[in-house]
């Protein structure tokens, strides 16, 4: 009988930075699903990958002095090694550089243009480089304007600078396809999950007027070139969303998995993309005469207690170093349980060490070690046969048993996985509760009790091994080890139809001698502030940009960095900018604006009269707004930042060597 499909994706994430653990959060979550469809006998196609094209691409690799392919090369090997790491089971790692789908998003171009689907036009708007997005000034975070009341400028609502493009690009018309979007979510009210994320899309996109989507550039190079009109490149939106078809072989001359899985099953991308995949996805596979994915799933963000993560902050933490201190099950166990459905969830050092402490090494751990522990003493490591319920214990067991795995069934199918490991911990909560409730410590010294004693062991380790099958989606390490350890090795009783018939559990022998804990506990005081110190910050420059390593550089690089010391005369706070300053500084011959963000060290009155030194020749920028015209230099070390202060003696302009 041939096997039922499921299609799971992630979003391709873009290259621009080292992924912490809110980007991995995705695709742990995929990999669990496409574990869990497997063990319930799907033929499951898992595709992730990475978003190679754009302008903030070309900028970042000029800026390292290297090629965007050498980058984006670099990025994909780095992508795939960690993925590696966690153990995602994806099938394809598609990459939007590959010669396959290049050719692809060609013929799908065309195919648009030559229909009337995308025509030719000009495009003036306000755009975010690091965004990769045009933005109308209502949807701006903030306005900047001059004077006389003119914009000049503006925020993003990620806090990025917007700067003014004009220039010639193709158009694809949303507003063709707005009402049979439209009709589409009425008639299948599942396709946005959750529900609040469909009455974003209807409310604030579709219903106001969906506008004509730009989808080429001319400013930059670094794309899939229009076939028929090569000075543009095809914009992110059609170059990146086609992935989840191109990656089937869809105008590939072999599209034979696009048959076999399209549509999609479930596209799982965070909240910030959903109207890119709710609105022009669905709209750009109408117009190619498609179907639509069968869900799209916006889920929260892994957040910290002051936002987001950002260098910064100080509240950054990789996937690799968590691993590879407290090992893979404690990281995917904290990212699935912590992130309820729809919701943000909260990292914290404390909350990471509590889970890892109360969770796996005692609920789960001391009930395998107790379980197999009382096996060895009470019947020489040989498990008793399984011969029902005996008592109103162990009815209530089983009882609690199956209730939960229904529950957990339900909520896997709709991708609640904090939910489904709630379900899971009940059972094991209610199985630590029965060995209080039958005390077989009392029941071995009466001779006469020792079938009840038996019927208590094998009811204890039959929950364990369901317990460890469920658990298989989530934790590739301790589920192998509860077997090992009870050595139920006939693989038949580790799947999930096992389930189904209680009292199943057979071992090839006698179980480990002496149990080995599966999760070891975790130091609190030591463990939290081993993550704090991880949590190092970046340049408050720099929030958003993620380091790039300490890369060596000659005496000619640093020869072109021109420092100057200069003295602050003037300083003020930014409105709406927590972090930042305006400072005038005399360089002696002239004085200059600089925008800082060392204000949750310094406030403005603080720093009027020092001397200090400032990097002369940057490129000037405009920050919330306000030009700068340099960078003052600062020492930090973790989450304390210091002004490099000078020598009242040296004059203003002096230059450092």
């Amino acid at each position: 009988m041939e096997k039922p499909t499921y299609y799971i994706t992630t979003p391709i994430y873009y290259p621009s930075g080292k992924l912490h653990i809110g980007n991995a959060y995705t695709t742990i979550a995929c990999d669990v699903m496409a574990r869990y469809k497997r063990m319930r006998g799907y033929d499951v196609y898992y595709l992730t990958g990475a978003d190679e094209h754009g302008q903030k691409i070309e900028k970042k690799a000029e800026k390292m002095g290297i090629s965007p392919q050498k980058y984006v090369d670099d990025m994909a090997a780095y992508m795939q090694e960690l993925w590696s790491l966690l153990e995602i089971t994806n099938d394809q790692f598609i990459r939007t550089t590959s010669p396959g789908h290049k050719v692809a998003i060609q013929k799908i171009f065309e195919k648009l243009h030559e229909q009337g689907d995308i025509y030719l036009g000009e495009y003036e708007g306000w755009y975010s480089v690091e965004d990769e997005e045009f933005f109308t000034e209502t949807q701006l975070e903030e306005v900047y304007r001059d004077d006389a009341g003119n914009m000049i400028g503006g925020m993003a609502p990620s806090g990025h600078e917007v700067e003014l493009v004009k220039e010639e690009s193709y158009f694809f018309k949303m507003s063709k396809y707005a009402e049979r979007l439209e009709k589409f979510y009425e008639e299948n009210p599942g396709f946005i999950q959750p529900e609040s994320r469909r009455n974003e899309m209807l409310n604030n996109f579709i219903r106001p007027g969906l506008e004509d989507l730009a989808v080429s550039r001319t400013t930059f190079d670094w794309g899939v070139p229009v076939k028929s009109n090569p000075e543009h490149v095809v914009y992110v939106w059609i170059d990146a969303l086609c992935n989840y078809i191109t990656a089937l072989g869809y105008e590939s001359g072999d599209d034979g998995l696009f048959q076999k899985y399209w549509p999609a099953d479930v596209h799982m991308i965070g909240k910030e993309i959903v109207r890119f995949h709710a609105i022009y996805w669905p709209i750009m596979l109408m117009a190619l005469d498609l179907p639509l994915p069968k869900k799209i799933l916006g889920h929260g963000w892994l957040v910290m207690k002051d936002g987001k993560m950002s260098k910064s902050k100080g509240n950054v933490v990789y996937p690799e170093t968590v691993v590879d201190r407290y090992g893979l099950d404690a990281l995917r166990y904290y990212l699935m349980r912590e992130v309820p459905f729809g919701s943000d969830g909260v990292f914290t050092p404390e909350a990471f060490v509590d889970r890892t402490n109360y969770d796996l090494a005692n609920d789960l751990g001391n009930l395998v070690n107790r379980t197999i522990s009382m096996i060895n003493k009470y019947f020489d490591g040989n498990l008793p046969d399984y011969t029902g319920h005996n008592n109103a214990f162990d009815e209530s067991l089983e009882s609690t048993v199956y209730e939960n795995v229904k529950l957990y069934e339900a909520n896997m199918e709709e991708m609640e996985f904090n939910k489904a490991l709630r379900a899971v911990w009940t059972i094991i909560s209610r199985t630590n509760k029965y060995i209080d409730e039958t005390q077989p410590w009392v029941l071995a010294k009466d001779e006469a009790e020792r079938e009840a004693l038996g019927s208590v062991m094998v009811h204890l380790a039959e929950n364990i091994r369901i317990i460890a099958i469920l658990l298989k989606p989530y934790l590739t390490h301790g589920p192998k080890e509860v077997f090992r350890q009870m050595s139920v090795t006939d693989e038949s009783l580790q799947t999930f139809d096992s389930i189904l018939s209680y009292g199943s559990i057979r071992t090839a022998g006698k179980m480990i001698n002496k149990p080995e804990p599966i999760y070891p506990r975790l130091d609190v005081e030591a463990e939290v502030s081993h993550i704090k110190d991880l949590m190092t910050p970046d340049t408050p420059e720099a929030e958003d940009e993620e380091a790039d390593g300490a890369e060596k550089i000659t005496i000619k690089d640093f020869d072109k960095v021109e420092i100057k010391v200069a003295t602050v005369i003037h300083a003020e706070g930014i409105k709406k900018a927590d972090k930042l300053l305006k400072i005038e500084v005399d360089l002696g011959s002239e004085k200059r604006q600089i925008v800082s963000g060392i204000r949750e060290a310094y406030e403005p009155e603080d720093i009027v009269g020092k001397k200090v030194l400032v990097v002369t020749n940057l490129e000037p920028v405009k920050l919330r707004g306000e030009l700068s015209q340099g960078m003052i230099l600062t020492a930090e070390k973790g989450n304390h930042l210091t002004l490099i202060s000078v020598p009242s003696g040296i004059e203003n302009g002096s230059t450092v060597k």
